[in-house]
């Protein structure tokens, strides 16, 4: 088995992306990308925006030779998107690509008016129907009921998390859980994974209180303590107290505690944590967005910040 992550926030871009080759099969999950349209009162920065040019090249790469397709849930840094703003990645981009692979995908029944609305729009624009896979085992591929995004009964709805085994090797894609809910962690440890992708608990948001963190902190301590390779990443860290939790929680354990850029054996480039940083070092020229977003722009002068050249 080879798990390629594709984008999430230690590669520069919110989301979850990754690519699994397992036997073969090319399983493309969450292909989607969003770079938080506002934090700080600032949009992306014009380099975390070519950052995310070059994630959405990658996805479209992947998607054009995979067999399977999952989405965990319709949140916009995990799918195609009907109406795509500048810096994520647009329907129209990978009609074509979707027309072959198997899709597995979370059900519509929790979705919100607008969630739903975005799920028909997408089906509409790729001429799919997205089936609902939750519960459902399909040889190597297995895949969870639906769990919180997040706290339970929280108005973000639920996932589906994704078990894929080749072989001997087990790996567990856990979306958008944030380990604030027991439910999902029991079933990633009954799945016994070696590799476990899963995001981390949004720290950054002001609502998350101490006792959210607590749980939080438990809930990943039961994962490194079983799991051999744990992959802690996406909304941990959209701000720099994700970084510390996750080496906190990495001296807890024998086991392996990282980003995603760790585990691809790349330097973490958590652009979103760091926008007001790039925003001081790197100025960006008046209109600049809204230049970008009609095509009078490009991100060809902003490829080069504190080491980091992007291609």
């Amino acid at each position: 088995m080879r798990v390629t992550i594709l984008g999430t926030e230690s590669l520069g871009v919110r989301g979850l992306s990754c690519l699994v080759e397992a036997k073969e099969r090319k399983i493309v999950i969450d292909p989607g990308l969003a770079l938080g349209y506002q934090r700080h009162g600032l949009l992306p920065h014009p380099f975390q925006v070519a950052v995310g040019e070059r994630v959405r090249r990658k996805i479209v790469e992947v998607l054009k030779d995979c067999t399977d397709i999952v989405i965990s849930h319709f949140h916009g840094d995990h799918i195609p998107l009907a109406n795509a703003n500048p810096y994520q990645l647009a329907a129209n981009q990978v009609v074509q690509h979707f027309q072959k692979p198997r899709l597995w995908c979370k059900g519509t029944h929790d979705l919100s008016v607008a969630m739903l609305k975005r799920c028909k729009d997408l089906s509409e624009i790729l001429c799919r129907h997205f089936p609902k896979s939750e519960g459902e085992n399909h040889g190597l591929l297995s895949f969870s009921r639906s769990v919180p995004h997040g706290e339970h009964n929280s108005r973000q709805g639920t996932v589906m998390m994704t078990r894929i085994k080749d072989r001997t090797e087990v790996f567990v894609h856990a979306s958008d859980i944030q380990l604030l809910d027991g439910e999902p962690i029991s079933q990633i440890l009954d799945w016994k994974p070696d590799i476990l992708l899963v995001s981390g608990p949004p720290l950054y948001l002001q609502h998350i209180s101490s006792t959210m963190k607590k749980n939080a902190w438990q809930n990943a301590l039961r994962l490194a303590r079983e799991v051999e390779t744990l992959i802690l990443d996406h909304h941990l860290l959209r701000c720099m107290e994700g970084s510390r939790f996750l080496k906190d929680l990495s001296f807890m354990t024998k086991h392996r505690v990282i980003s995603a850029a760790d585990y691809a054996g790349k330097k973490p480039l958590p652009l979103e944590a760091l926008r007001q940083r790039l925003y001081r070092e790197l100025p960006v020229s008046k209109g600049w967005h809204k230049a970008y977003a009609s095509g009078e722009a490009d991100t060809k002068h902003y490829k080069n910040w504190r080491g980091w050249k992007l291609t």
